[in-house]
Parts: C-alpha cells; structure tokens; sequence
C-alpha cells in the first residue's frame, strides 16, 4: 500500500531534475501522475520512463495551460497533488538585467506558477496538497541572482496568502524550499570549465558540505502531499542541508 494510493497528481516541469524525481517517488506511492514539460521528446520520454502520463505544456502560455487543464478534466478524476515546479532563472546583476530577462524570471516562475494553480482550482479535490517550489535564494543576499531570489520570495507570499483562500476547501497549501541540489537546471547555470568550481561553492555554505540530491527533495513533497502532513499549511518547508543559518 502506498500514501497515494488512488490519487491523482500533476507535476509541472517532471522531464528531468527534482520534478522527474518527484514524479517517480509519486507513482511508486500510488498516484497516478501526470507530468509536463515544453519539450515534447523530452516529455514522452521522461512519462515513459516513470509509467507517467506525459503533456507537452509551456507554463508562460495560458493557451497550453488552457488545454493542460482540459485533458486532466477528461482523465475524470480531479486533482489530490499538485506540484508546481516548472520555472528557472539565471545570472544578472543589477547593471545587466533587461526587460526580457525580467520578464523571463517572473513569467516563468510567478506568473506561470499562479496561472497553473489558478486554472488547476476545479479540478482540485476536497483535502488536495498543492506544493509551490521555493528557494533559499529568497532568504539569502547571492549576487546576480537578485531577479529570480525576488520571483522565490513573491512565490513564498502566494503560498501563505493561497493556504488560508483555500482553507475552506480543505486544501492545504505549503511551499517546499530547496537549497542547493544537484540537478540539470544548477549544472546549466554555469559553462562547462566553471561547473565544478561552482558546485563547490554551493555545497561549502551547507552545513553538510554537499549537494543535495533530487530524490531527497522528492521525499520531502512526499511528506507535503500525503496525509503525514495533514497539520501543514501556509508552510514553508526548508531542505538545504543547512544552508540557511536562521
């Protein structure tokens, strides 16, 4: 017996990284799990590999959003989990940021995530889990990262302002908050003679000196999205191998 048995999740941005690992951990639970991302080869490839059902979706579009929304409706069964991962970010000072890196930072990760719960709210099942991806970028001071540390704090304040909209419904809403973990997405921000070098840095402001794994988040959204939690909402729960020293 699974925690999810008979439940239904999404998970946006499952092709690879924390959000395929989630995915996985959320079928092997019992769900049935839908996943998107914008790549169509990457999608069926990821959904195949985790007996997943796969939906090509870009989540700064509100048409494929739109249709997203429609597809799960004809599956029947609503929504028990959502996991609103898919975003991103990358480096820029204050003297570098342009109009369209802002608007790559906020229309991915605020305007996307408040799109994708908004158009997911009649499908959500009395007692579903919904769980925002956060960051410890928003609680810290990382230089040239000031753009997407903002998008993370604003996505942290939707979190506890959604808990108590949705209370009523018995939907719980928590934001998971990783630190630094060894995913595609954190090997992509720097080239490939920095990468090391860079992953060092991140795992030396851990307490425990290391990288995170994706599958050690994806045990975390577990906990969030099944009844262990059933005492969590408006939460924000940090897993950074100590990363921030409150």
């Amino acid at each position: 017996m699974g925690q999810l048995d008979g439940k239904t999740a999404l998970v946006t941005g499952g092709t690879s990284g924390i959000g395929l690992a989630t995915a996985q951990r959320l079928v092997a639970e019992g769900a049935y799990v839908f996943i998107t991302g914008r790549d169509r080869t990457r999608v069926d490839e990821a959904a195949a590999s985790i007996d997943a059902h796969g939906i090509q979706s870009d989540i700064s579009k509100p048409e494929e959003l739109d249709a997203l929304a429609a597809e799960i409706a004809d599956h029947g069964k609503g929504l028990d989990v959502l996991f609103a991962n898919a975003g991103g970010g990358d480096f820029a000072t204050l003297a570098e940021v342009t109009p369209q890196h802002y608007r790559d930072n906020f229309d991915r990760n605020v305007a996307g995530t408040v799109f994708t719960v908004q158009k997911a709210l009649p499908l959500l099942n009395e007692g579903a889990s919904v769980i925002l991806a956060g960051s410890t970028s928003a609680s810290e001071a990382d230089v040239a990262f000031g753009l997407y540390a903002a998008s993370k704090a604003a996505i942290r304040s939707l979190g506890r302002t959604w808990a108590a909209e949705l209370v009523d419904r018995k939907i719980r809403v928590n934001t998971i908050i990783p630190g630094p973990i060894d995913t595609p997405g954190l090997a992509g921000l720097a080239p490939d003679d920095q990468r090391q070098a860079l992953h060092a840095e991140l795992a030396g402001v851990t307490l425990m000196k290391r990288l995170g794994k994706p599958d050690e988040i994806a045990a975390a959204i577990v906990f969030l999205a099944s009844d262990q939690s059933s005492f969590m909402t408006g939460a924000s729960l940090v897993v950074d191998g100590g990363q921030i020293k409150l």
